[in-house]
């Protein structure tokens, strides 16, 4: 993959990414010296360090700051930021690629690693003046996100005001923004819907009221916020976000900011839990290999490896990643396509791409736990890299918004003609 090039006109400088403003009044962006490969290699020259602190991110319920600090160096939450602030503008499935490659070490870690760079891309798709506003004063301001919009805005003047929890903000100890869900009020000219609301740190308080079993490590707190006021500018409507005609699609020539928010979000959780499968295979290979049974009184120093049993529980778990991973990099490729040739996403590409998510992670939850009953007692081990990733993609699997049930249906809905129900 290479980096996105646009057309020069007259350019200003900010750091090292240059500026574009077409004649349009759209904007674009070079920046030669990015190299996917480079990254790549970087982030598995990391990986071994990531697993070192899983231990410690599950215990500190929080990825390390360290990690975090080392991400960033790399330029990991630059992948798909826009190129105006420094972005690598790149494809999604690239930056999924990566996630489930660091989720094979530590799922909490790419969980919410994973969604700060995709957040990234997210903030892409707001007004401008709120980009401006965010990443001017820091470029590398990152952001964590709670989007059920569960309470109502006020309106007030310009602007809406915002009191209540949203829980789930995943990684919102490592964050400076966070997006926020909220139902605006109704208008003469619009009845009430949902939004997404842009909101800095320091207008909201941090409660801690995570302690779970599974991606113990992504540190989903809950943001308390009290009176807060947000400018109408730093909103962003659902029906915008969801259908990919949002004001960054407008104001970006890169159709990458015009992807419907569904396709690419849950693709991230997706990612997470198949590249925690993938790593639970890697572990239980390396585990199983060489060891002996202990047996009772008898039947013991025997090779695990030589059970059938054991052999087909791996082949059955390998080959459910592989197919997850295919299907969900097939679906980005899919949308990022059709909104290359067609210039927005069709309501089809973006229900099989819901679809595709959900069912990925059927099959990584399969994985982990057919891998997860061949390890024996030694599975119950806290420490246990399997049980750690059977925990941790349970708890993927948890998410509202890969429910197969309610995904399978929205699908089941459209091949047969009748209009889809829910998010897409």
């Amino acid at each position: 993959m290479s980096a996105s090039k646009g057309t020069t006109f007259a350019g200003i400088m900010r750091g090292d990414a240059e500026v574009v403003v077409l004649q349009t009044g759209v904007l674009s962006s070079s920046r030669s010296e990015f190299s996917p490969d480079e990254l790549q290699r970087s982030i598995r020259s990391l990986l071994p360090r990531v697993r070192a602190r899983a231990a410690e991110c599950e215990r500190a319920r929080s990825v390390p700051a360290e990690t975090v600090a080392e991400l960033r160096e790399l330029g990991f939450y630059k992948l798909v930021q826009p190129g105006a602030y420094g972005g690598y503008e790149q494809d999604f499935a690239f930056l999924a690629e990566l996630m489930m490659e660091l989720a094979g070490a530590c799922a909490s870690t790419a969980w919410v690693c994973g969604l700060l760079a995709a957040h990234q891309w997210m903030v892409g798709t707001f007004p401008a003046q709120a980009q401006r506003e965010a990443w001017r004063s820091n470029p590398d301001a990152t952001f964590c996100g709670s989007y059920a919009p569960v309470n109502e805005a006020l309106a007030d003047g310009g602007g809406f005001r915002l009191s209540g929890h949203w829980s789930f903000a995943s990684g919102c100890d490592n964050s400076q923004w966070a997006i926020c869900g909220a139902r605006l009020p109704a208008t003469p000219d619009r009845p009430s819907q949902p939004a997404f609301l842009l909101v800095p740190a320091s207008d909201y308080a941090i409660e801690d009221t995570w302690d779970v079993i599974g991606l113990a490590g992504t540190g989903s707190k809950t943001l308390v916020l009290n009176d807060v006021l947000v400018p109408e500018y730093r909103v962003l409507l659902f029906a915008d976000a969801a259908s990919g005609r949002t004001p960054g699609s407008r104001l970006y020539s890169n159709r990458l900011y015009a992807v419907p928010v569904y396709c690419h979000v849950s693709a991230c959780l997706a990612a997470t839990a198949i590249g925690a499968a993938a790593g639970a295979v890697d572990d239980f290979i390396a585990a199983t290999t060489g060891r002996l049974t202990r047996g009772s009184v008898t039947g013991g120093r025997n090779q695990m490896a030589e059970f059938p049993t054991v052999q087909i529980k791996l082949a059955d778990a390998a080959a459910c990643v592989d197919a997850a991973r295919t299907i969900l990099l097939r679906d980005l490729e899919a949308i990022a396509c059709e909104l290359r040739e067609n210039g927005e996403g069709s309501i089809q590409q973006r229900v099989a791409n819901r679809r595709g998510q959900a069912f990925s992670v059927n099959l990584a939850v399969r994985a982990v736990d057919s891998l997860n009953a061949a390890t024996g007692g030694n599975g119950l081990a806290m420490s246990n890299p399997i049980q750690r990733a059977w925990r941790d993609v349970n708890a993927v699997a948890r998410h509202v918004s890969l429910n197969w049930d309610s995904v399978g249906a929205m699908y089941g809905q459209m091949a047969l003609g009748l209009e889809p129900r829910g998010q897409y």
